[in-house]
């Protein structure tokens, strides 16, 4: 078999720059409209709560279809449906702005949520199966990144928009731009080289999933992602409201407020690095708990100390989920892409599930509590970290 790319190999350089131009591409199309949502409700007459389903729709999708796509990736490979997966859901977002009503609009990001998920179900394993694994957590952190910046663009280019444009002109204008970076990565992309086609059996599959469950180490990553995104999405979706509602900023403003992003864009590429120097089990504690932190300092009622709170909230997460995302690879020994595909379902269902629960509740209570409920649930995420970080051993701890 190939070698694994390392830093040296040309072909690294052209895959990290095409995994970056991935997540550019597909997490600026599947966050395109939650910027939006106090302009959606004025515009389109709807609740917050009916807004926020423009963003839990697209990633309750992706959720559902991204275990069947990374299936087919063992077949059919991985370069293949990464393509395919991120032309085809940034071609589709240049049909939201025509969307008449809400209905319709959150009927295309649900079909843009299943065009989306290749991407994600197979880009992690592509990553692990190609690249040397000294230099593996280097380049999923770049990869997050990308998806970090990907979901800034996504965010910021039609909030900043909305001072001189309406709605569907910013939302063309952010889709155009993942369409141009789903090009690129379509241009740079290496051909794999460790990939083998295999047969795809529905029952071989099911027990390869039943077995990533029985591993306390993938079970704790998996719950680590439901719930750690889960919170990251609620807070996201409903701090624009609480920036417009409590501070009186314009929601062009309440835009700039996503430019946190590249506090995550940062700490999932130094992630790497930590993990190297004091194991992943630490850096997964260190995340959850700054992380929290940064949560409840969402609650002041001053706006810097509010937004210092979202830095570090942010930072932590990305932190968090790159330091997870490369684990898994490594803590499935067989059935790798099964695994990060089990992973992603995790992370997105807890997008799409908490934060469709989590509406609920910013409907009915204050801010504060609803800070405390996503606290709640983001102890759940601490003391997996910590029950993970005692469990863990040498072998994982470096690469």
């Amino acid at each position: 078999m190939n070698e694994g790319l390392t830093r040296t190999d040309r072909d690294y350089r052209r895959a990290v720059i095409a995994m970056l131009a991935a997540g550019l591409a597909t997490f600026n199309a599947l966050y395109a409209t939650q910027a939006l949502l106090p302009t959606l409700v004025d515009s389109l007459d709807i609740s917050p709560t009916a807004a926020a389903l423009t963003v839990s729709a697209a990633t309750g999708m992706l959720a559902l279809c991204i275990v069947p796509m990374s299936i087919l990736s063992e077949r059919f490979g991985r370069g293949r449906l990464l393509v395919i997966s991120a032309l085809s859901a940034t071609a589709l977002g240049l049909l939201l702005p025509l969307a008449p009503d809400a209905a319709t609009l959150i009927l295309l990001r649900a079909l843009q949520g299943v065009a989306i998920a290749g991407v994600p179900a197979v880009a992690m394993t592509w990553l692990s199966e190609e690249v040397d694994p000294a230099h593996l957590g280097r380049a999923m952190g770049v990869y997050i990144a990308g998806t970090t910046v990907g979901g800034l663009t996504g965010r910021l280019i039609p909030a900043g928009l909305l001072e001189i444009v309406d709605w569907r002109v910013a939302l063309l204008a952010s889709s155009s731009v993942a369409l141009l970076m789903a090009i690129l990565m379509t241009v740079l992309l290496p051909p794999q080289r460790r990939f083998t086609p295999k047969r795809i059996g529905v029952r071989s599959e099911f027990r390869a999933m039943l077995g990533h469950l029985s591993n306390p180490r993938l079970l704790g990553l998996f719950i680590i992602a439901f719930a750690g995104m889960g919170v990251f999405v609620s807070l996201y979706n409903f701090f624009g409201f609480r920036m417009i509602d409590h501070f009186g900023l314009s929601p062009a403003l309440v835009g700039v407020v996503f430019l946190m992003y590249l506090s995550g864009t940062w700490s999932s590429a130094r992630a790497g690095a930590l993990t190297e120097k004091y194991g992943r089990g630490r850096v997964l504690v260190a995340g959850a708990g700054l992380m929290f932190l940064g949560l409840l300092a969402t609650m002041s009622g001053w706006l810097p100390g509010a937004l210092l709170g979202l830095f570090l909230f942010t930072a932590s997460f990305f932190a968090m989920h790159s330091t997870a995302s490369s684990w898994i690879g490594l803590a499935a020994t067989s059935h790798r892409a099964e695994a990060s595909s089990m992973y992603l379902f995790s992370y997105y269902a807890g997008s799409s599930l908490v934060g469709a629960v989590t509406g609920a509740a910013f409907a009915l209570a204050s801010w504060s509590w609803f800070i405390l409920l996503l606290a709640a649930i983001l102890l759940v995420v601490l003391a997996t970290s910590v029950a993970l970080a005692r469990a863990e051993r040498p072998a994982f701890v470096t690469v």
